[in-house]
C-alpha cells in the first residue's frame, strides 16, 4: 500500500444539501446596512446585484439548503474530492500527529471556487440573467466563473487584478479559453477605475478597487448581474460541500481532527471546510481548535478592526461588519493574490469575535519553505494561496512533536500551483521578497471607516 492514503467517496456521497452555519450560531451575525439609511438591508436593496434565489441564501437561518439536482450533476465531474492521510509529511517531519488533507485541485479549474460558481451560474440562468461580471486576485475565481459560465450560456467579463494580471497570464489564458473576457483592474472602462488611474497612473490594483468596477457595470444593464467568490453568506454555503464530505471521509478513515487549519483571504475555501465541523461543535460534537492563517501583508483578522465597512474601494456596496484594514487600503503585491483582500467574510469575522477560532498571520516566503516541503512529500504543488494552510499544519505538526502528542490535523489544500510557476521561479531564484504593507496607509484607511453606531 502507498504510504499516502487515500479516502474516496462514490457520487452517492456528493452533498444533497448546503450547511447553513447560521442555524446553530449562539448569537446571529450583525445585519448587513444600506450605507444611505444604515438600515438592514433588504432583498430589493440588493436585487439589482443578485438573482434572488442568491438573496434568499444570504439571509437564511435553516440549517440545510437543498443543493439543485443540476448542480450536483455539474459537481459529478470532480466531486466528492479525495481526502489523503500524508503520511510522508509526517515522516519528514517526524511528528506523531496524524495529517490529513481535503485536495480541490481536482476541479476543472484548479480550485475549490467551482462549487460556488457553478450554483451562481445555475442560479442567474434561472432568472434570465445574460452576462455575470465579476473581479478576481490570483484568477482561481475568475477562471471558475468563465468555467461555470460556460456550462450555462452566459457570458463572463473579468475584472482582474492589474497586478495579478501582470504576475499570471495563464490563468488569463484560462478565462478566455473558458470564453470570458479579462480586463486588468483598474481600468479606464469604469468610473471607479478612472478615478483610481487618475489618482496613480500605474496602480497595482486590488480586490477592493476590482469589486467596484464590476459592481459598476453590473449595475448599468437588466441583462448583467454581479457574481462573487468570497465574503459573502451565499458564497461560504456553497462551500460546505468540502466540509461535509471531508466528515464523511474522516469516518472511513476512523478518525476526527482535534486541529483544523484553513488560509483565510475572504473566508470561502476556510467556511468550506470548517463550518460543517464547527456546527457539529455547536450542537454537543467534539471541540476542535480552528486555525485561519492569512498573510502577513494583508493580516485583516489579526490587525484588522471588527467594524462596519464597505466591501468595495468605491463604496457602491453596502455596509458590513467585519474585521477590515479599511476599504482604500492596497495590500502589497505578494504573490498569494487570492488573500489580497481588505476586509474578511462577515460570518467568519462573528465567530472569531466568539472565540471559536484562532488566526495567525504569516510572511510569504515561509509560506513557499512549507509548499516546498509539502511538494517534496506528498507530490502536489499547493497554490500560493494553499501554501499559508500547508504552513499552518505543518507548524502545529510541529507542536505535537515538541510536546511529545499525537494530533489529528485536517486542512484544506484548496488549489494547485500550476499556473503560478513564476511565484516558485522567483521563490527559487531568491527573488520572492516578504513584503510589508504601510502602516501609514493602513491607519489612514482605518481612520477613513464609516461612522456606524454601534451594532
Amino acid at each position: 500500500m502507498s504510504e499516502t492514503v487515500k479516502y474516496l467517496l462514490d457520487e452517492t456521497h456528493i452533498p444533497k444539501y448546503w450547511y447553513n452555519l447560521a442555524a446553530d450560531l449562539p448569537a446571529a451575525a450583525p445585519p448587513v446596512l444600506h450605507p444611505g439609511t444604515m438600515q438592514p438591508v433588504g432583498p430589493d436593496d440588493l436585487a439589482p446585484l443578485f438573482p434572488m434565489e442568491l438573496i434568499m441564501q444570504e439571509v437564511a437561518t435553516e440549517r440545510e439548503i437543498p443543493i439543485p439536482e443540476p448542480v450536483r450533476e455539474v459537481y459529478r465531474q470532480w466531486r466528492p474530492s479525495p481526502l489523503f492521510r500524508a503520511r510522508r509529511l509526517e515522516k519528514v517531519l517526524q511528528t506523531p500527529a496524524k495529517i490529513y488533507y481535503k485536495y480541490e485541485g481536482v476541479s476543472p479549474a484548479g480550485s475549490h471556487k467551482p462549487n460556488t460558481a457553478v450554483p451562481q451560474a445555475f442560479y442567474n440562468k434561472q432568472a434570465g440573467v445574460k452576462r455575470l461580471v465579476t473581479e478576481t486576485g490570483a484568477g482561481q475565481w475568475g477562471s471558475s466563473l468563465a468555467f461555470a459560465g460556460a456550462l450555462f450560456g452566459l457570458e463572463v467579463k473579468v475584472f482582474m487584478v492589474r497586478v495579478s494580471y501582470n504576475q499570471k497570464p495563464y490563468r488569463r489564458a484560462l478565462m478566455e479559453t473558458y470564453g470570458a473576457s479579462c480586463t486588468p483592474s483598474p481600468s479606464n472602462e469604469t468610473q471607479a477605475g478612472k478615478a483610481i488611474l487618475a489618482q496613480r497612473a500605474e496602480h497595482p490594483g486590488s480586490l477592493g478597487i476590482a469589486i467596484s468596477e464590476a459592481v459598476e457595470i453590473a449595475a448599468q444593464r437588466d441583462d448583467t448581474k454581479y457574481a462573487l467568490g468570497s465574503v459573502l453568506n451565499h458564497v461560504l454555503l456553497h462551500q460546505t460541500v468540502v466540509g461535509q464530505e471531508a466528515m464523511a471521509q474522516m469516518d472511513m478513515a476512523g478518525d476526527y481532527p482535534d486541529v483544523i487549519v484553513g488560509c483565510t483571504g475572504g473566508g470561502s475555501n476556510f467556511a468550506g471546510i470548517v463550518f460543517p465541523f464547527l456546527g457539529a461543535q455547536l450542537r454537543g460534537g467534539k471541540k476542535v481548535r480552528i486555525v485561519a492563517v492569512e498573510p502577513a501583508a494583508c493580516p485583516s483578522l489579526t490587525r484588522g478592526q471588527y467594524a462596519y465597512d464597505f466591501g468595495d474601494t468605491a463604496h457602491l456596496t453596502p455596509l458590513t461588519k467585519m474585521h477590515t484594514l479599511g476599504s482604500t487600503f492596497t495590500p502589497p503585491g505578494f504573490h498569494a493574490g487570492g488573500l489580497r483582500y481588505h476586509g474578511m467574510a462577515p460570518l467568519v469575522s462573528h465567530i472569531k469575535q466568539l472565540g471559536l477560532i484562532e488566526a495567525v498571520a504569516y510572511h510569504q516566503t515561509t509560506c513557499f519553505d512549507a509548499g516546498v516541503m509539502f511538494a517534496r512529500a506528498e507530490g502536489i504543488l499547493p497554490a500560493p494561496e494553499a501554501n499559508h494552510a500547508v504552513k499552518g499544519a505543518i507548524d502545529e505538526a510541529l507542536k505535537c512533536k515538541a510536546e511529545g502528542k499525537s494530533r489529528t490535523i485536517l486542512f484544506n489544500l484548496c488549489g494547485h500551483g500550476h499556473f503560478d510557476m513564476q511565484a516558485y521561479i522567483d521563490y527559487f531564484g531568491g527573488k520572492l521578497q516578504d513584503l510589508e504593507y504601510d502602516e501609514a496607509e493602513l491607519a489612514m484607511a482605518l481612520a477613513g471607516l464609516p461612522s456606524v453606531k454601534a451594532a
